[in-house]
């Protein structure tokens, strides 16, 4: 990621106005923006079909999943911090926002060169500071791997890297075959 300003501190209030007027997302870090990068057909698709077979599962249940562009808030310290997950779910009445999630209890993120550093180590390491935060989850998208990190196992990692295993989420009682995640990625 890099920085559009980085000598002008933007407060929270001028960032989540500028997104709701930009054509580009932009992520958060404390008064910091920064432009996200464009996702690959193959990035989209793996998120898609995520999102797709959670949506239908969560269908009359409540909890409600949003895909790119709804951001997760999180508070460190003294910054504030927005990402924009590629897939996320919540279930706590709290999460009102329009434009964001403070209250996620799963997150998942589809992995690319540009992003995968940032998505294993700065964004774990924020997002399992979140209180309802249950799952997160890696995917990538060169190759069939999902990487699960869960509260319940101290946010040690499972993987599963063959078409017939199953990326399971037990926190929503969901699980899709990995080569339902990967239909249509040119691997």
């Amino acid at each position: 990621m890099e920085a559009i300003q980085n000598s002008v501190f933007v407060t929270v209030e001028e960032y989540l106005t500028g997104e709701r007027q930009s054509d580009i997302r932009h992520e958060y870090l404390g008064g910091a923006v920064y432009a996200m990068a464009g996702a690959s057909r193959d990035h989209n698709i793996a998120a898609g079909n995520i999102f797709s077979a959670l949506h239908t599962h969560l269908r009359g249940k409540p909890c409600q999943v949003f895909m790119a562009d709804i951001k997760v808030r999180l508070q460190i310290g003294i910054d504030d911090i927005f990402y924009y997950p590629d897939v996320l779910v919540t279930c706590d009445p709290r999460d009102t926002d329009r434009y964001f999630s403070r209250f996620p209890k799963v997150l998942i993120e589809v992995l690319s060169p540009e992003t995968e550093r940032t998505d294993r180590r700065e964004k774990f390491l924020s997002y399992t500071q979140i209180e309802t935060l249950e799952e997160y989850v890696l995917v990538a998208q060169d190759k069939i791997a999902v990487t699960v990190f869960r509260r319940a196992n101290e946010w040690q990692p499972a993987i599963a890297n063959k078409p017939d295993l199953q990326l399971r989420l037990p926190s929503l009682e969901f699980a899709i075959p990995l080569n339902a995640v990967y239909e249509g990625v040119k691997l």
